[in-house]
Parts: C-alpha cells; structure tokens; sequence
C-alpha cells in the first residue's frame, strides 16, 4: 500500500456468544460497563474491546493508527451481524447489541449480508478508487473464511483492492504499532 493512497479497515467483530459478553449482556450483569451500557449505550469500539479483549482491541489500535481514510470517511469500520459496516465510535445500546448476539454472520443469512452489502457499496462509492480497503480478521472468521470473503469484493466491485491482513493476533499487531508499520 502506498503512504500516498487513502486507506481504510473493515474489522470483523468480536464473539458476542462468549463469557465476557455475559459479564456486560446478563440480566445481573452490574458492572460499571454493563451500567453504562443500559444507561445511555457504549461505542461499538469499546463493546467489542472488553467482550473480544486483546484481539479487538490490537485490531482497533492498529486500524486507528494506520488508517488514512478520505475526507469523507472513518478511518475503520465493523462488521456487524444485522448492522452492517458501523464505525467503532457508533454507540450501541444493549438492546441493539443483543440483536447483533441473535443473529449468525453468515453469507447466507440475509439478516447479515442485506446490510452489509448495502454498506459497501456506499463505502465503495464514497472512498473512490484510490482508497485500499484492508479487512483486518483471522482465517477462521466466518465473515472472512470460505464464501464470505467474496461478499466484500462483489459489493466493493474491486478485488484488487480489498487486501486481509493476516496474522492479527493481538502480540502481532501491537508490536507491528511499536514498529510504526
């Protein structure tokens, strides 16, 4: 990628079926966290942070510090499991975070895939041709893994330019910060 094009980060989002998600998403759930949550919401960034810990968060940091997105853009943008592409700075109520938990990210699932081609290709639209779009997931995502991936590339209409970034492990992509790559 060129320092001279824009780019922009799709995220794949964090496992809301996990037992950190209980600790905000749970009826008894009275943490400071889950209280601010109830009360007005939280943004997505932070939500997926503390449910996902180190690997969304090392996706973030690193989205935040690399992206150089077009004046008409965010920098980096989630995928969600009814919503879409969000920015990580949407707020996000419980209830809308338990719709996101109900529903599976699968190409095949059009609850998924309705609003996340929708997203796309107004990303596509916005960002021009001169903007890289670089998904930052694992392999073994479902939204990146098999079928899914072509989803990003039909709805953008440019192959060449979704590039994944693989090894996004946590220590990977901290360290790639402190690097300043």
């Amino acid at each position: 990628m060129s320092l001279s094009r824009s780019r922009i980060f799709l995220l794949s989002p964090a496992n809301l079926g996990g037992t950190r998600a209980g600790y905000i998403m749970g009826a008894n759930a009275d943490s400071a966290l889950a209280c601010r949550l109830r009360q007005n919401g939280l943004p997505l960034g932070e939500l997926f942070s503390f449910v996902s810990g180190l690997y969304f968060r090392g996706k973030l940091a690193y989205a935040r510090a690399f992206a150089m997105p077009p004046p008409s853009l965010s920098g980096s943008f989630v995928i969600t499991a009814t919503g879409g592409l969000l920015s990580p700075e949407t707020v996000v109520t419980l209830d809308r975070l338990r719709e996101f938990a109900a529903s599976d990210i699968d190409p095949s699932n059009e609850r998924y895939r309705a609003p996340l081609d929708h997203d796309c290709r107004l990303i596509s639209d916005l960002a021009g041709s001169s903007c890289d779009v670089v998904l930052l997931g694992s392999g073994r995502d479902p939204q990146v893994r098999g079928t899914s991936a072509p989803c990003f590339w039909r709805a953008l209409g440019v192959s060449r330019r979704i590039r994944r970034k693989r090894g996004h492990e946590p220590g990977r992509a901290l360290a790639a910060l402190r690097r300043g790559t």
